[in-house]
């Protein structure tokens, strides 16, 4: 019955930790740039916003790719300070530039957005340059697919969040054997091209909920829990709590 069981998984296939392939950065600062997508990160800001309380406070997005996610952020949260790191430089470089043409959009009055209460540095997820107990809200957005060891990720992540502090980190979820191809060929119907294969090499890449939540009982992060988003995405949570 376990081989059966085996059988019928699909085998995960690990992706490069950092995307800093030109071509690849382009396709998927394009697409993030759609609908779709920008659906897909609107309901991830929800559900960060929903985590989180007052007062304001600082606010890490570990792997923050181009940055959109924390532009939506800071828009909504004027008195929160917004930090997003990554490894990519070539996406640092887009966050950056999206946020300064962002700010200059706000100052000719054509937009709300993002201003000087966020910031993009290079940084390894895994070895993040922070002091413990550094943030209130840490965020990670399909980045644990792209990690070798997916065990130093959720310590650095303890790491650094206060005691008190939210923490949402969501990723795509890998279907059965049988349900790969309609999976990614439904959920892939916006994208082309490359970004299409990056879609499909980042869907085998991804885990399932009980390799998930293997992950989350080994972690030890007080107070998490496993949640699933649709057919697509998984996550942990954690809401912000009150500390004797």
């Amino acid at each position: 019955m376990l081989a059966l069981m085996t059988w019928f998984e699909l085998p995960r296939v690990p992706e490069p930790e950092v995307m800093d392939d030109s071509s690849e950065v382009q396709a998927y600062s394009s697409a993030a740039a759609d609908a779709y997508l920008s659906k897909i990160d609107d309901s991830f800001v929800e559900h960060a916003l929903r985590l989180i309380g007052p007062p304001p406070g600082y606010a890490l997005d570990v792997g923050c790719g181009p940055g959109l996610i924390l532009m939506k952020l800071s828009a909504r949260l004027p008195e929160w300070k917004f930090l997003g790191i990554d490894r990519s430089l070539a996406m640092i470089r887009r966050a950056r530039e999206t946020r300064d043409l962002s700010a200059q959009s706000r100052v000719s009055g054509e937009v709300p957005s993002a201003g000087g209460n966020l910031h993009f540095l290079t940084g390894d997820a895994t070895a993040a340059p922070f002091h413990d107990s550094s943030f209130d809200l840490v965020l990670c957005n399909s980045v644990l697919h792209h990690i070798g060891d997916p065990s130093r990720l959720f310590a650095e992540i303890r790491r650094i969040a206060k005691p008190d502090a939210a923490i949402l980190l969501r990723d795509l979820r890998r279907p059965s054997r049988f349900r790969f191809p309609l999976h990614v060929r439904w959920y892939g119907r916006h994208y082309e091209g490359l970004m299409y294969k990056l879609y499909c090499d980042s869907v085998r890449a991804a885990y399932t909920r009980a390799e998930l939540s293997a992950m989350l009982r080994a972690a030890d992060i007080f107070g998490a829990r496993l949640f699933t988003h649709r057919s697509t995405h998984l996550g942990i949570e954690r809401r912000v709590r009150a500390v004797n």
